[in-house]
Order: C-alpha cells, then sequence, then structure tokens
C-alpha cells in the first residue's frame, strides 16, 4: 500500500484556497495542518479546516521551538508555502531536511520579491512566470522545480493576471508536490537556470501616485498595474486626488479641445493631460479620491 504523503501548507487567501481545493481531493495526500497569516483577515482559511478537520494556526513566528517540534513529532514529510509572509529560517528548514517549497508568482530568478505582478506590469513585460522552488535562508533564491511562462497581452491589467495566477499557482504547487511525492523531479540552481537575477521590493502606500513626467506608455502600464483589487492609480490636480482607472494614448492631431495648463475637460468628462513625449493621454474613468479644493470643478467643454 502506497505511504500517505504528509505534509504542511502555509498561505493567504485565494491562492490557499485554490490550492487546498487540489491537495484535498489527492487521497494519497494528508494535509496535517494549515498556518495562515498571523494577521490575515482571510476567515475562508480557517473554515476549510474545520471542514476537513485539519488542524489550523496563525503563528506569529513559525520558527519557535514548539511549532518545529510539532513538525517533527508528526513526520511531517513537506512544507509547502504561497502568499505567505514569513522568513523560513535555518531551524525549520534543517528540521525537515531542506523540504520545503514555495510557489512564486515572477520568472526566477528574476522577480524575486514582493508585488511581482504589479512590477511586471510596470516594467512593460511581455510576459511572466510562476515558479516552484524549495526554500533555503534567503528570499526566492532556492533551486527551481518547475516553471511555467505566460504572455502578458496589451489588455492585461492587474486583475487579470491575478486571476489567471491564482488558478495556475494552484496547479502548479499541486503539480510539484505530486513530482516529489513520486521522487520524479529535478532542481536546478537558480544561477544555472538562467544569468543574472533580480529582486523588487515591497510597494508601499504612497506608490500608487502617478509620475506625469514621465512617458506616455510609462504612465498607461503604471495604470494598468494598479488597478482593483489593489491599490488604484492616483493623479494630484488641482490640490486633489483622482483614482484613475483606465486611460489610453491618443493621437495629439485627433483631439480638438484646447489644452489648459496640460489639463483638457471634455463634453464627456473624460480628462486629457499632455505627456513629455508630446502625447496625449485620456483618462476614460476615473473618481475623487480626496477633495481639498472645494472650487474643483471639471469644466465640460
Amino acid at each position: 500500500m502506497k505511504k500517505i504523503y504528509n505534509i504542511g501548507f502555509f498561505g493567504d487567501d485565494v491562492w490557499a484556497h485554490k490550492a487546498l481545493d487540489y491537495l484535498l481531493k489527492d487521497k494519497s495526500i494528508n494535509v496535517n495542518f494549515i498556518c495562515g497569516r498571523f494577521k490575515t483577515k482571510d476567515k475562508t482559511l480557517k473554515k476549510i479546516a474545520e471542514k476537513y478537520k485539519i488542524k489550523f494556526f496563525k503563528k506569529k513566528n513559525i520558527n519557535d521551538i514548539k511549532f518545529i517540534n510539532y513538525i517533527k513529532k508528526n513526520k511531517i514529510d513537506l512544507l509547502a508555502s504561497m502568499s505567505f509572509d514569513q522568513i523560513f529560517k535555518n531551524e525549520i528548514i534543517n528540521a525537515i531536511n531542506n523540504n520545503i517549497i514555495n510557489c512564486h508568482a515572477g520568472k526566477l530568478p528574476f522577480y524575486r520579491g514582493r508585488n511581482i505582478l504589479n512590477w511586471a506590469l510596470i516594467n512593460g513585460e511581455k510576459d511572466f512566470g510562476i515558479t516552484t522552488h524549495f526554500v533555503n535562508k534567503k528570499i526566492d533564491t532556492g533551486d527551481i522545480i518547475l516553471q511555467k511562462i505566460f504572455k502578458i497581452s496589451k489588455n492585461d491589467d492587474y486583475k487579470s493576471l491575478l486571476i489567471k495566477s491564482h488558478n495556475e499557482c494552484a496547479k502548479i504547487i499541486f503539480k510539484t508536490i505530486k513530482k516529489i511525492q513520486n521522487n520524479d523531479y529535478k532542481a536546478t540552481p537558480q544561477n544555472k537556470f538562467s544569468k543574472g537575477s533580480s529582486y523588487f521590493k515591497k510597494r508601499v502606500m504612497g506608490d500608487e501616485i502617478i509620475n506625469l513626467k514621465q512617458k506616455s506608455y510609462h504612465i498607461k502600464n503604471f495604470v494598468r498595474a494598479l488597478v482593483e483589487p489593489g491599490p488604484i492609480a492616483r493623479i494630484n490636480l488641482k490640490n486633489n486626488q483622482i483614482c484613475v482607472k483606465k486611460i489610453s494614448i491618443l493621437n495629439k492631431k485627433n483631439v480638438i479641445h484646447r489644452i489648459n495648463n496640460n489639463l483638457l475637460t471634455v463634453k464627456n468628462k473624460k480628462i486629457y493631460l499632455k505627456t513629455i513625449d508630446k502625447k496625449i493621454i485620456c483618462i476614460e474613468k476615473w473618481h475623487l479620491k480626496r477633495k481639498t479644493n472645494k472650487n474643483f470643478k471639471l469644466e465640460i467643454l
């Protein structure tokens, strides 16, 4: 009889829900515990654990000795992580004989770090990757197990890439776990997988302000990178902040309305701005974030 593969799962939100949907249907895999983020607002993850009678943790420090002893005592074969916010340190890595994997929505060894889907769009990339790799003491630097590349179309934005990543990450981490379970995998050091690397920091409040000194295509990429369900791109205009939901780049000759201090308003309430590359961007969908100028009014032409 085939041995049941005993795993611990670390994750959060839709990323975790979809991956667990695959794992919990496989009778040869036992999810011994689920560990959510310590400050998670995800109530669904705990409900999944309760439904399947799985132990649920929210650990402030996953590297504490009590938790490590729990892993040893319960003879966990593998730890799997996706959308988790703590770093696995040497003690827990050694306790599980280096059998910790992570699913990363980035084309490693490039795009290590945080908020990778946003950064890929901001940088105007034509594709992005989803990678599973073994975890070491550094961030996103472990040996690569599987990687799949997806095209980024001109119509893609953060929301569309996020939906695709939720679905594909779940498939890829499940496939990776099965390969390790069956000892049917090859792990490749990242310096042999590709030359070079890059790391991107976590985006923070205030990073969503549009830089109007950039060229039109940079602004367009920035806007499509910052849409719901994440923070929305914003622009400071007449002492007010406007949330920009959609823009397009126009040929200047097609615009017949007058320009006033780089701002143009038209009858359908669209906002037009000149850019440094002498293009005009049309803010098609927007709303006020904060109104400080009581006299603020878009002139309708």
